[in-house]
Formats: C-alpha cells, structure tokens, sequence
C-alpha cells in the first residue's frame, strides 16, 4: 500500500522541508511553510536501474532537426498579438497575471469571442463564477457567439475530459488557484496542486496543440501567487498592469518563448469592454502642461514602438541635512547618478536640494536613453527655466558627461515628428546612416553642457 508522508512546502518559492521551519532557506521569508500530504507509492517496474522510466525518444542531430514556423492564431486586439509575439502559438501555455479587477477576466473573455466569430470553438473554463455570472458579463460585453463555451469546473480531470470532448481551438482557465486534482491532497491554491495542475495542463496543450490560457492570482507586492516555478513552466507570462481607477491598462510579456519580452500593449477599460489603444503617445502627452520648468518629453522604446512619454522633475530646498531622491516609473538609483554627474561636470549644487522624478501616464522605463531627458528636466526646475515644447531628448549620460549613442534612433524621430516636435536633441555619433524626416531638426550633441546650453538657458 502506499504511504503517507507528511512536508513542508514554502507557498513563495516551492522549497520542501521534511520539517516545519519558521524562516524558508530558499527565499528567506518568514512563516511561508504550510504542511502537506504526499502519497508514496511503490516504484514502477519498468523505471532502470537509476529510477527513470524508459521512453521511446532517443537523442537527435541538431543538423537532422527540420526546422518550421509555428503556426499562429491571430486576434482582433492588435495590441495582445504583439505582446505574444505575433498571435497565439498552438499549444502554447499562457500565464496573465493582473491585481483583482484589472480586467484579466474581461480580456479573456473578449478574446474567446473574437475567436468563436472567426468559426473557432473556444472553451472558458471559470473556477470562480458560474455560468450565469460569465454569461452576465458576456451580455455587458455583446458578446453572443455560438462557438462559445462557457464550463463552470475546479476539477482537472472533469476539465480533460471536456476539453476532449469538445476539441477547441483555445481554452480559457480562470484561475489556476482554483483547479484540483483528487491524487493531491492539498487544498486547491497550494504549492502541490497549483504545481500539477499546471504539469497536466502542460501536458493537454503540448500533446493536443490547442493553446491554454491560465490567470493566476497576485500577491500584495504584485508578484503572481505560487511558487516561482509556475512562470518557469509556462511559455509566457503576461502581467496585466494599470490602477484600477484609471482606464488605461498595460498588458506587459515578462516572459515569452515565441517572441520578445521587451513588447508593451496598451488598452483603456471601456463600458463596452477594452479597447485598444493605437497611439500610445497621444495618450501619455495629453494633459503636458505647457511652459513649465522640470517637465520634458522622451522618445522610448517599448519592444518595436517609440512611446513618446513625458519626464517630470520636481527640485526644492531640502529641511533636513538628508536631502530626499524619490522617482516614480524610473529606477530611484539613476536618479543619484544624475545629479551627481550635474553636480560633477555642470556644476549645480544639488546636494542640498530634495529631488522628485516621476514619468507621466504610469508608464515604467527602464532604459538608459531616458538619461539626457531626466538631466535636462532636473536642470530645468532646478534653474526654474522651461524648456521648449516642442523638444525632444534622446540620450545616454555616463558618468564623465559625454551623451553616448542609443538604438533606434529613426524609429524615435519618426516617432517625434508624426507628432509635431520641432527639435531633437540626440548623441552626436547617431547621426549618421539614415535621412532626417521633414519637418524636424536633429541635433546632435556630445556632453551634457551642450545639451543644457540649447534647452536650458535664457
């Protein structure tokens, strides 16, 4: 007979312990081991002398391995096609993550019926509500489609054997926290169950190759619940990110084995649903107030989009002898790096100044070609002189001063003049190999003082 054996399982990182411990070892949090039940059987009796069962597979030339395109499903929603890379990759297992409410449920749901439209069944399977409850927000949605099915279940082989029955062409799972398997007897949400749900869903979408969409809860500080090995198992990890008391949302891959993890897609929270956003740029530059010092706009890169973003600085006396460096949608070390280089190699003294960055629209940018914006946005409240608007930087900053060259600097200006900026304001050394558009300035510059010279002065 098989045996029962209890453990300890950490619900942050997955780590096991054959007793309870108050600090996990794997991730160094506190009171995360919850107790579980594992069933021990006897060993299979066709597993080799080492324990691993034989298969059938046997190891290949890389050189002998056709190589082929996988086959896509394309949406509707522009945007979600971009962040996955170009469409939905049959048998492909996505993660989408999002805090309650964001709209995760409601993304899903619009994307199932845009696929039934297309003649393509679809299944939605809700663990969380029931059918009537699904088929409310489907009519606030007009959504009304006859391909598509709606499943109230928690049990996962129930869930098989529905998905078997009937072959759809993508499958909807919401939320993992809530599946079970009767082998385990944890309690569904826990490390074990959320682990072999997760393997068999696995196994459905890659023998099938019918994709499965999961969402999975968030944490209080953003991460998905569950150990961490969750987002290792999956193809792609979507977060779904936004305040919920705003109406844009951002749906950003963290993770993604069929296309880059750089991509960002854009939508607003509608009564009729989400609607995409096709011009970011427009949105985030809205509401710039013109004629105002510590306010500047930068040309990023999202994946294969320029975002046009605005950068706003706040520089003021500090009362104590600490002054305070705060940024909000930048990392708050790059904002030190900065001043220091200003105070270094301009010569403004900014050490006992309190210094407030913040990137306008909620956006988080992460790289260095927002150097040159954030400079010329802490010079210009420093010095209470606005820069003009229609001004663009674009610009790495080391820390001897010199603006070094970025990456895609046509797409940044073509970005810029679609807009009606005047001026662009980049490194020297990204002028050369590619033509200006019309209607717009480029000028390069080599150190942050020129940069400083042409936009904040008198």
């Amino acid at each position: 007979m098989a045996k029962r054996k209890t453990k300890f399982v950490c619900g942050d990182c997955g780590y096991e312990s054959a007793k309870w411990m108050g600090k996990c070892p794997g991730c160094n949090k506190w009171n995360t081991l919850v107790e579980e039940l594992e069933i021990v059987g006897k060993p299979n009796r066709h597993t080799t002398f080492s324990g691993v069962a034989k298969t059938g597979s046997k190891p290949e030339k890389i050189t002998a391995i056709q190589s082929q395109q996988e086959p896509r499903i394309t949406t509707k929603l522009t945007e979600l096609n971009r962040v996955l890379g170009g469409g939905i990759v049959a048998g492909s297992l996505v993660l989408i993550g999002g805090d309650p409410g964001i709209g995760k449920s409601t993304l899903l749901l619009q994307v199932s019926a845009q696929l039934a439209e297309k003649e393509l069944p679809v299944l939605y399977i809700s663990g969380e509500e029931s059918t009537r409850q699904t088929k409310l927000r489907a009519d606030r949605l007009g959504i009304n489609s006859e391909l598509l099915y709606v499943l109230s279940e928690t049990n996962l082989l129930d869930i098989a054997n529905h998905i078997e029955q009937v072959s759809p062409s993508l499958v909807v799972i919401d939320s993992i926290q809530t599946i079970y398997r009767e082998e385990v007897t944890s309690a569904p949400g826990s490390v074990s169950q959320v682990r072999e749900c997760t393997s068999e869903l696995m196994r459905i979408a890659k023998t099938t190759g019918i994709p499965i969409f999961i969402v999975g809860h968030v944490t209080k500080e953003g991460a998905i619940a569950g150990p961490r090995l969750l987002e290792h198992m999956v193809d792609a990890v979507l977060y779904f990110e936004g305040e919920r008391h705003h109406t844009y949302r951002i749906l950003r891959g963290v993770k993604n084995r069929f296309g880059s993890t750089n991509e960002m897609g854009i939508f607003e929270m509608k009564e009729e649903g989400l609607r995409e956003v096709l011009n970011p740029s427009e949105i985030f530059l809205e509401e710039r107030s013109q004629g105002t010092a510590g306010s500047t706009v930068v040309a990023s890169m999202e994946g294969t989009r320029p975002v046009l973003v605005e950068i706003q600085a706040l520089i003021s006396p500090s009362s104590f002898g600490n002054p305070r460096r705060m940024a909000t949608g930048i990392d708050h070390n790059r904002v030190p790096l900065l001043m220091a280089v200003l105070e270094k190699r301009v010569g403004l003294m900014l050490q006992n100044q309190d210094a407030y960055i913040k990137v306008a629209g909620g956006v988080k940018l992460d790289e260095p070609a927002i150097d040159l914006a954030i400079a010329v946005s802490i010079t210009s409240s420093f010095r209470d002189i606005p820069t003009r608007p229609d001004d663009i930087f674009i610009g790495e900053v080391g820390l001897t001063g010199e603006i070094r060259r970025v990456s895609r600097i046509e797409q940044r200006v073509q970005e810029a003049a679609k807009l009606g900026f005047k001026r662009v304001i980049c490194p020297q050394n990204n002028l050369d190999g590619w033509t200006v558009p019309k209607d717009i300035q480029v000028i390069g510059v080599k150190t942050v003082q020129e940069a400083l010279q042409l936009s904040v002065t008198r």
